[in-house]
């Protein structure tokens, strides 16, 4: 990727992000521009250009622990973050997946990147992990616990282990990578915790109980852990995206009526999102930008969830319909 690629609309005399010379970037001043999107690939591919909003050095010198970090939300999140001169390590299960991530994510931004398999739900792999990353970037300043499990099902038919595996991945998942990732650097050198959550619980989404409450829990977690880990110097926040193209959660999760243009028009904002969005905005909570918001939950959905129908009777409908086909 040459130079002429990455286009920066931050200041070059005095790299301030919010300069006045910013504002004067062309697509500041269009009509709409608070509104649209940056430009996004929907597969798990780098970006080919890039327009800098922020600082391009506002992370130099930082390191990134990213769970679920090889594909969908996670791998943009590193991408944007390396971007900004920060080093990163993408944890999974999937060592395959991770390592070819991050094969991409050096070509394209020229930082480093660490592949590791990580399975979250066992707090000794996770010590394994942590020991490795510390091994090779003497420490970690951000963590981003992105992992997830979710699908479709009612809760008249959820089974006791379903339920029990979502938990363990998102709830206990994010407690065990917070935990090793305090105790053995964050505690002494402070740092970022974000935590990738969700909007489901906020009106009872339908098929939607074991992950509406895994991300409702990890949502009181970011507020405990911000008051108990601030002293130490620790920031603890959540993101909850709304519909996110190019995600997992769009392919296996959404119904056919979610790409029909009628469902967007009730999103206030008239779209789905994309991957990089959320990846902007785990930027400005991993930023100094951010520096005094800490418990807290920034929902970037464009305010989907206040507007989006829940209709159980269809989506058990939609459910029953997939779950014959499957058959």
């Amino acid at each position: 990727m040459s130079s002429e690629d990455i286009r920066c609309c931050v200041c070059s005399r005095c790299r301030n992000p919010f300069s006045a010379e910013s504002s004067r970037e062309p697509t500041m001043s269009q009509p709409g521009f608070a509104c649209r999107p940056p430009p996004d690939v929907e597969t798990d591919d780098c970006l080919q250009e890039y327009t800098y909003l922020f600082n391009p050095d506002i992370l130099k010198g930082k390191t990134a622990f990213i769970t679920g970090g090889g594909s969908g939300i996670g791998f943009r999140i590193a991408e944007i973050l390396m971007r900004h001169g920060c080093q990163t390590v993408i944890a999974s299960r999937n060592l395959q997946r991770v390592t070819e991530a991050a094969k991409k994510l050096s070509s394209a931004t020229g930082q480093k990147c660490l592949p590791l398999t990580l399975d979250v739900r066992q707090p000794q792999a996770i010590m394994a992990a942590v020991d490795e990353s510390l091994k090779q970037f003497e420490k970690v300043d951000i963590l981003v616990n992105n992992a997830a499990g979710n699908f479709l099902c009612p809760a008249s038919a959820l089974s006791f282990n379903g339920y029990k595996t979502v938990i363990e991945i998102d709830t206990l998942g994010t407690f065990n990578v917070s935990k090793v990732l305090y105790e053995k650097c964050l505690r002494a050198n402070g740092g970022v915790i974000i935590n990738i959550t969700a909007t489901l619980s906020y009106k009872g989404q339908a098929l939607q109980m074991h992950a509406g409450t895994a991300k409702a829990a990890i949502d009181a977690m970011t507020k405990h852990l911000a008051v108990e880990w601030g002293p130490d110097g620790i920031r603890v926040n959540s993101i909850a995206p709304g519909p996110i193209l190019g995600t997992e959660g769009m392919r296996r999760l959404a119904s056919p009526q979610a790409e029909s243009s009628n469902v967007y028009q009730e999103i206030p904002l008239q779209r789905a999102g994309n991957k990089t969005e959320i990846a902007h905005s785990v930027l400005y909570l991993a930023s100094p930008l951010s520096s005094y918001v800490t418990g807290t939950t920034l929902v970037v959905d464009g305010g989907s969830w206040m507007t989006t129908r829940n209709d159980f009777p269809a989506l058990l409908d939609f459910w029953t319909t997939e779950l014959k086909r499957d058959k």
